[in-house]
């Protein structure tokens, strides 16, 4: 009795590898000709950089997409990449600090992810990686976030049905032993390279003299810009400067309190560089879509646009780094509407609507 389970078990086991082998099988067979895709950014829009290793393709996007919506990249299988950075939220997820699958609170708000192609001095709030690529691969092993590791996930994707197929028509590898996380980053980044601005909101409508701004607006972008020098300068477009409405760079804005260089909750800038004078400082997001990003600031403490300019207006908290800009504005209220009526003319609906940016299931 003993042998005959023993040769039914073995048999099974066979036939299990065999399965296996079969599954995994030559890709070979499948063609490999991706279809280069040509970036277009809105007129006026500096060009993108694309790194050389990693060309933008049809088939590199949409297996991007499909990986970016996809919660097999958690432990759990409950989260994604767009569980933080949902389409309707001009990719963020509009709320002040973002649960892990864990239920842990993480420490900073989600960056929307609109033209996130054209950041080219460091990614995340504090600017701790330079490239797309290297973003794509910390999430997935965040204790806070997705909570898993890479070799969890490479699995899954090897022994999928599909994934292994989407990997060789995008990056041409013969075997679904050959899916490494490399590829899977560099097919995420391919995805969010191509979350540009449709150029269809209202501002960039005006400059290309297809619409008009109402006086409002126009009072709101001479205040934006110090246009006029018998009007406000409200030190907006120092750090959110036409056409992405960010610089890119870094700055202490003055929200907390401090006399300290050590004393911010968080040091932001500073725990990259080391630098005591970074502390405090944090990227500027772009201003595109703003609308639809509430609440504000890397920990989300402001609700509304309204708070954010009475912040500024206010000239901020006392710092011995804060950024010279963060001043007392003296702005009167009809000046503060007329900033929130132009920073609105930056929302594009267009964007948050194409269906080339949604979930692919």
């Amino acid at each position: 009795m003993f042998a005959k389970v023993a040769t039914i078990i073995l048999i099974a086991t066979v036939l299990f590898s065999s399965c296996k082998k079969d599954k995994g099988g030559d890709l070979e067979d499948i063609p490999y000709s991706p279809v280069e895709v040509d970036i277009v950014p809105p007129v006026g829009f500096p060009a993108m950089s694309i790194p050389a290793d990693n060309p933008t393709t049809r088939e590199g996007v949409s297996l991007g997409r499909r990986l970016f919506f996809d919660p097999i990249l958690s432990d759990d299988f409950s989260m994604s990449c767009s569980s933080c950075h949902l389409p309707g939220g001009s990719f963020t997820d509009q709320l002040a600090v973002s649960n892990g699958i864990d239920g842990i609170p993480g420490r900073r708000s989600s960056m929307s992810l609109l033209n996130i192609g054209f950041a080219d001095n460091g990614l995340f709030w504090d600017g701790r990686v330079e490239t797309l690529e290297e973003q794509a691969l910390i999430p997935v092993e965040d204790p806070i976030e997705l909570h898993t590791t890479w070799p969890t996930v490479i699995e899954r994707l090897r022994d999928d049905d599909i994934y292994p197929e989407l990997f060789r028509v995008a990056f041409g590898i013969k075997d679904r032993s050959e899916i490494t996380k490399e590829l899977a980053a560099r097919a995420m980044a391919q995805f969010e390279r191509t979350l540009i601005s449709s150029g269809n909101s209202k501002y960039d409508r005006w400059i290309r003299n297809e619409v008009e701004m109402t006086d409002e607006e126009y009072l709101g972008m001479v205040l934006f810009f110090d246009q006029d020098p018998t009007i406000t300068d409200a030190e907006c477009g120092h750090c959110h400067n036409a056409p992405l409405f960010t610089t890119n760079e870094y700055f202490n804005n003055g929200i907390e309190d401090t006399d300290n260089l050590n004393g911010f909750p968080d040091e932001g800038r500073g725990e990259v560089t080391g630098d005591q004078f970074d502390n405090g400082r944090f990227r500027a997001p772009t201003l595109r879509n703003i609308q639809f990003t509430a609440p504000y600031m890397h920990d989300g403490r402001f609700n509304t646009l309204e708070e954010v300019i009475d912040h500024y207006d206010s000239g901020g908290h006392f710092q011995p780094n804060k950024d010279p800009l963060i001043r007392p504005l003296g702005l009167l209220p009809y000046e503060k509407e007329a900033l929130i009526a132009f920073i609105n003319a930056l929302s594009d609906t267009t964007f948050l609507e194409n269906p080339e940016h949604q979930s692919p299931f």
